[in-house]
């Protein structure tokens, strides 16, 4: 068995010997294996950097838009988008105002920040020949408009955009992810939905067989956000998006309309039509919130309507958001602020309101209206004490309509704003006075309007003493008495809320020559009861005179910003506590606060359409919106 056993391996010892005995002393030794590298000392690979942003083009066609400019291009320079990575486009023709320089001033001090800048003016002619005003579109506009879309098309795609963004010069996105979040929908055409003070937006969501609007069950559910996405529409315009890189874009075209166009020659038909024999899906998202556009205007109207159109988009985006700053990089005319032709204008605002105060002055000043802060007087912080030394005391028998509560002490605090403002009215013998509360969003033409009312009163020499300019009607049972002679304006019956009033200096006279302080009532009770319109009697008793002349605008000019149950909503004058007892808080359930609730629907027969004019051109749907 030992013969077959498999001869061993040479032990070291005796290969070292037998080394030395073969090779002397000059012998060398076998080299030693390398030990393995130390993983930490292993180089490691660099890691990929992440790819650039897609390339955009931004195309901007204006005309006769000075007074949006500013704004408008402050939210393009507030896109979160590297400027390195956008190309502007920007043509302007036939302008009656500054908007050229305005652009060009723009353009010269961003044009180092984007890519590349393109840009297109032409200084004359300021209008075309057949066009009966700035904002009538005749065929030579919209031919126009429609080569200037396919010139900033085909640079987009000379360029190697991978898209092209085009944006009417009065949209305003205050979203700063707006470019962001469309390029990551991956759709070849898509808009996002912006926001007007009507149901009006940048999307259609029905057509008929001619190209012409169609109102369907869908548009409003998406407009008022009620289903959130990105839908299929047969229309968008004014701003959106298209991919360059998607195949089917290569057969878009904005002029000219394709060989079987038959619809009415405008550029966002032929577009969508264009769009259709493409065979591209538009798509409108309202994932988020994205911005705000103005109401279209009709043909006939002015620059000036037009200025004030978008200052009216400028307040309204206010409401529950932060101002739209206009760009840093163009020159802002100061406004000029005046008092409409009022002795003065008081602005109620609690101290502990920042919030509030700081949206009014902005809102006022946008609008050129100079006012009078008025430090309201702070329900929470009056006390029994103070209470007494006022001699206040509650109308015997008052209880809240709704609630059945007291008096709180909030309603005394806004009670006793609106009263010294009265006194000053008084001692100071202004004959004629607005007051404003600082939770109201104004009427679209505010300014106007009042205006005008208060003029066509004077021709009229109406002889007046409160008139409610905001205010919610409670009697609507039938229609209050217009006035002879002055339109848009009635004999005000039973009224809840001081949003909004002008006083004379006999009705601050009267307010306060019925000695209110000892048989108090919520204000906007009490002025009913002046007039004589309250429909509680035994309230009524209590006051003797009760002659005061009262009437209201119709249509009302301001309203709450916030209604009972709306994200936004706050009452200091019911989130309080009872008047005579500082220990029992009034902080009653909103779903139930029904004083403050938005207007119920009147009846038709109970309408005010007596003091109404004929439909005015200027509330009209104008007729590209009609399309």
């Amino acid at each position: 068995m030992a013969a077959c056993a498999a001869p061993r391996a040479p032990r070291p010892a005796l290969l070292l010997l037998l080394s030395l005995l073969l090779g002397g002393c000059g012998a060398s030794l076998p080299p030693e294996p390398p030990p393995p590298p130390s993983p930490e000392l292993q180089p490691q690979p660099l890691p990929e950097s992440a790819l650039r942003k897609p390339t955009v083009l931004l195309a901007i066609i204006a005309r006769n838009a000075a007074s949006a400019l500013p704004h408008f291009l402050g939210c393009v320079e507030r896109l979160r988008y590297p400027k390195s990575r956008i190309a502007l486009w920007v043509a302007t023709d036939h302008n009656a105002d500054n908007t050229t320089a305005i652009l060009r001033e723009w353009l010269k001090n961003v044009q180092n920040l984007y890519h590349d800048v393109e840009w297109r003016p032409m200084e004359d002619p300021q209008s075309y020949p057949e066009e009966m005003g700035p904002k009538h579109w005749p065929s030579s506009r919209f031919t126009h408009v429609m080569k200037l879309r396919q010139a900033a098309l085909r640079a987009a795609r000379e360029k190697w955009s991978d898209y092209v963004l085009f944006l009417d010069t009065d949209n305003l996105l205050t979203n700063p992810e707006t470019l962001n979040l469309l390029i990551a929908e991956n759709k070849t055409l898509v808009a996002p939905m912006l926001e007007s003070r009507f149901l009006y937006s940048n999307f259609w969501c029905g057509i008929t067989p001619q190209g012409y609007y169609k109102r369907t069950l869908d548009y409003p559910l998406i407009r008022e956000w009620k289903r959130t996405g990105c839908f299929a529409v047969p229309m968008i315009h004014s701003t959106f998006l298209i991919d360059l890189r998607k195949e089917a874009s290569t057969k878009l075209m904005f002029y000219p309309p394709h060989q079987d166009y038959t619809w009415s020659f405008d550029d966002i038909m032929v577009f969508a039509f264009s769009s259709r024999q493409a065979g591209i899906q538009m798509f409108i998202c309202n994932r988020e919130h994205y911005g705000f556009l103005p109401m279209p205007l009709k043909s006939h109207q002015t620059l000036q309507e037009e200025t004030e159109n978008f200052v009216h988009t400028l307040i309204e985006a206010m409401i529950d958001r932060p101002p739209i700053e206009p760009s840093q990089y163009v020159s802002v005319p100061p406004k000029r602020p005046d008092k409409m032709g009022f002795d003065e204008i008081f602005m109620i605002n609690l101290k502990r309101r920042k919030d509030r105060r700081d949206r009014m002055l902005r809102t006022l000043y946008e609008q050129e209206i100079a006012v009078k802060i008025v430090e309201a007087v702070d329900g929470k912080a009056l006390n029994t004490s103070q209470l007494k030394a006022l001699s206040i005391d509650m109308l015997p028998g008052y209880r809240d309509p709704y609630s059945s509560r007291p008096l709180t002490r909030g309603e005394i605090g806004c009670f006793l704003s609106h009263y010294y403002i009265w006194k000053e009215v008084v001692n100071r013998g202004l004959e004629k006075t607005l007051v404003i509360e600082d939770d109201v969003r104004f009427e679209h033409q505010f300014k106007r309007k009042l205006m005008k009312l208060m003029d066509d009163i004077e021709q009229a020499q109406l002889d007046w003493e409160l008139i409610y300019i905001g205010r919610k009607r409670m009697q609507v049972q039938q229609p209050e008495k217009a006035v002879p002679n002055v339109m848009n304006l009635v004999e005000a019956d039973y009224s809840y809320w001081t949003l909004g009033y002008a006083i004379s200096f006999q009705g601050a006279q009267k307010l306060i020559g019925a000695e209110p302080f000892s048989k108090m009532l919520p204000v906007d009770e009490f002025l009913p009861v002046m007039y004589n319109k309250h429909p509680v009697a035994k309230y009524m008793e209590y006051y003797e005179s009760r002659d005061l002349k009262a009437f209201s605008a119709e249509p009302l000019l301001v309203y709450p910003t916030h209604y009972t149950g709306q994200p936004g909503y706050l009452s200091d004058t019911e989130t309080s506590t009872i008047w005579d007892n500082e220990t029992v808080s009034t902080d009653w359930d909103r779903t139930h606060s029904w004083k403050s609730r938005q207007q119920g629907q009147i009846h038709s027969e109970a309408q005010n359409k007596d003091a109404l004019p004929p439909q005015s051109s200027l509330n009209a749907p104008s007729s590209r919106d009609e399309l």
